[in-house]
């Protein structure tokens, strides 16, 4: 298993937490599936069939968000209640009035809701103790979160911190980039997105396209800056750094891939890839961190 989205924070390192000490923490809120009448419902599942709430390899510990939401468009709400609006202006020989009309939608929703088609969705989380890394597999920060906020939840007085460093990541992606140079350790690749900083909002985006210095100069020169960069980390994971630290579109290289074994059970199988990716990653993540000046302490 590889995560695809990083929404990166700072633990201690080391963070003293035991994995007996987050199941604990966790327990009290784990999941249980909506209820007939409940729009939506979250909290912590097993990572592992018949597993605990925190599944522990090599130190590294990994959470799962479980989250059941039940599908009832507004539209499918407002035709149903218009037609019993008029069935009532019919029986009574007026239209109900806004207060009415508001009370019936709500009355439509609570019964259709029974019935509504329920969507499952998990988010997945890292948790590095040894280097102090939480790590949310979360494209948008919204989704990372509601992570954040039931596990802060749980545990008492949890040490989280968001990811900060020394240098603006726009203004360093915009510098490699001017400078047709990437970081040691680093190569550039052939998407980019340099937007502009003034009124205009003017941006341009490079999809699997060469990056011409020169051209790529002269949009920084009227104003652009890079907000997204594709790079590749030593020569074994391509992803997209953007504005906001998060790291994007996460894929392990060949070089990575040929370590992963088919011949093990499904059990070694997800320990292996998660034992890998989680080496891996740590060692990215201190990376990018010393690309961009170190991390920027309090």
């Amino acid at each position: 298993m590889w995560f695809k989205n990083l929404q990166i924070y700072r633990l201690p390192a080391p963070w003293a937490y035991t994995p007996e000490q987050l199941e604990a923490a966790l327990a009290p809120h784990s999941f249980v599936p909506a209820s007939s009448n409940e729009l939506l419902r979250q909290g912590w599942d097993r990572p592992r069939p018949n597993g605990g709430l925190v599944h522990v390899v090599n130190q590294q510990m990994l959470i799962l968000l479980g989250t059941e939401k039940k599908l009832l468009p507004s539209t499918v709400i407002n035709q149903v209640a218009k037609a019993r609006a008029a069935e009532m202006e019919e029986a009574q020989g007026f239209a109900p009035g806004k207060k009415a009309m508001k009370e019936l939608k709500e009355r439509v929703a609570d019964e259709l809701l029974p019935r509504a088609f329920t969507i499952r969705s998990n988010v997945w989380t890292w948790i590095d103790p040894v280097n102090g890394w939480l790590v949310v597999d979360a494209a948008s920060p919204a989704k990372a979160d509601d992570v954040i906020k039931l596990l802060l939840k749980a545990v008492d007085r949890m040490p989280l911190e968001s990811l900060r460093v020394q240098r603006s990541p726009v203004g360093v992606m915009t510098e490699w980039l001017q400078a047709d140079d990437a970081p040691a350790g680093f190569t550039v690749d052939m998407d980019t997105e340099l937007r502009a900083t003034g009124e205009s909002k003017a941006a341009v985006r490079y999809v699997r396209h060469t990056l011409e210095a020169d051209e790529v100069r002269r949009h920084i020169a009227a104003g652009k800056q890079c907000t997204r960069l594709a790079m590749t980390w030593d020569s074994k994971i391509s992803f997209v750094l953007t504005e906001s630290l998060a790291i994007k579109g996460v894929k392990p290289l060949d070089v990575i891939s040929e370590k992963e074994s088919s011949t093990r059970n499904d059990e070694e199988r997800f320990d292996g890839d998660f034992m890998l990716m989680t080496g891996e990653l740590s060692k990215l993540l201190a990376d990018v961190v010393e690309a961009l000046g170190g991390e920027a302490k309090a």
